[in-house]
């Protein structure tokens, strides 16, 4: 490929997405959740959220642009030597869910899809790599179950999948740390969301208040790679 990236995973142009995830949460504190995985990564904003008078043509826009931006910026702090060939293009789109559940269902389609995807792509790179073209390795996987593949990895390559980095099997969740953002909880969020717009306006201005006699607690945003299709990440987090 042009950048030479390492197939399946490149590590330091995935650590490279997640910084810029990062960036965007830092600048759009509006946004409780990240989520990234290969070349792509969603955000979830608060349901109150008033940013741009929610208009999705500026959201995007300017999510997309410091993503973009702060890609090109970054580069060389993660793939050092390796000149950036081409300027980074990034689509990107608005979708507004109607309830929390939707919210949980997407995300946790998400990292369902960082699975598969994950999956099949350390299965057929290593099938290439053996000698493989790229036709014969994806012939070669073309119906097979999520078992078969893994029993593939184990008795042709002696890969057991299960030990693979979680980075590369659940992609990366950004999430303010609970003692640096207490309100971050995402069950409150929506709880939150819930109460009408006058009432979430009361309680965001509550709580913007300068803290008086203490010190303000230091807020901490970092990926970590997590698995979020369970339950009891809702419950937790």
């Amino acid at each position: 490929s042009l950048h030479s990236f390492e197939k399946p995973n490149d590590e330091k142009a995935l650590r490279l997405m997640n910084y810029c995830g990062i960036e965007v949460m830092k600048q759009f504190t509006d946004i409780i959740l990240g989520y990234g995985q290969s070349d792509e990564y969603s955000f979830v904003f608060r349901r109150s959220s008033k940013l741009f008078n929610r208009r999705a043509s500026k959201i995007v826009s300017c999510i997309v642009s410091l993503f973009a931006s702060t890609y090109v910026m970054s580069w060389t702090k993660f793939m050092g030597d390796t000149v950036l060939q081409v300027p980074p293009q990034f689509d990107g789109r608005v979708v507004l869910y109607p309830t929390y559940k939707s919210v949980k269902d997407y995300v946790r389609w998400r990292q369902v899809d960082c699975h598969i995807n994950n999956l099949f792509n350390t299965c057929f790179w290593n099938l290439v790599k053996t000698g493989l073209s790229n036709a014969e390795a994806r012939a070669r996987l073309t119906g097979t179950r999520s078992n078969e593949k893994q029993e593939l990895l184990f008795s042709s390559f002696g890969i057991n999948y299960n030990n693979e980095p979680l980075l590369f099997r659940k992609g990366s969740t950004l999430l303010w740390s609970e003692d640096a953002q207490p309100k971050s909880n995402v069950d409150e969020e929506a709880s939150k969301s819930l109460v009408s717009s006058t009432e979430s306006t009361e309680v965001e201005k509550e709580t913007s208040k300068p803290l008086r006699g203490r010190k303000r607690p230091r807020r901490k945003l970092e990926a970590s790679h997590i698995d979020m299709i369970k339950e009891s990440f809702w419950q937790d987090k």
